[in-house]
């Protein structure tokens, strides 16, 4: 299976876990480069999984710890979207989680894709949480934080259904 790495031969190895299929990369992972990709079941239980691999991709990125901890708080806000919005919490639709650092060489971005299997929404449709009459709601602050703690943000229809969110945070350095 390619690990879409530059100069090397990485393999990895599938398993499954209770519906959830993982992949381990056992060979040829460099310290920054290649793909990782989850695709978990939309059980709010993965939420952890999710978070343990979103900590583990910002720790080989060199982020500091605060970094980490905004970039997976915006990570787990797209996921429970996708599972509970797109998804709409059917367990046999998944959610496809990637991260990936691009460049390839010097990688200068952590780049994040979370992608469901619903029917897709209007992103402009979403009402804006600093909105006097969207204060009080318990809901609808998820986009606002993905925004507020990339570089990046960016939602549109995925190629074969449901919605893409794909968010980028900037490296201090290159290499």
């Amino acid at each position: 299976m390619d690990t879409r790495q530059a100069g090397h031969e990485g393999r990895t190895d599938q398993r499954r876990h209770r519906g959830t299929i993982l992949y381990y990369l056992t060979s040829g992972m460099m310290t920054r480069g290649g793909l990782v990709r989850l695709q978990i079941p939309s059980l709010f239980d993965m939420l952890d999984v999710v978070q343990v691999l979103s900590d583990r991709m910002g720790q080989m990125a060199a982020l500091d710890e605060d970094s980490i901890h905004w970039v997976g708080v915006a990570v787990r806000e797209s996921v429970i979207n996708a599972i509970k919005h797109g998804n709409r919490e059917h367990p046999h639709k998944l959610v496809t989680v990637e991260f990936s650092f691009t460049p390839l060489e010097s990688p200068t971005e952590l780049v994040v894709s979370v992608t469901d299997q619903g029917e897709g929404f209007d992103p402009d449709s979403v009402g804006n949480p600093l909105d006097p009459e969207n204060m009080l709601k318990s809901s609808g602050r998820g986009i606002f934080f993905m925004r507020s703690f990339m570089d990046d943000v960016r939602l549109q229809r995925a190629p074969h259904g449901g919605m893409e969110v794909r968010m980028r945070k900037k490296l201090a350095s290159g290499g």
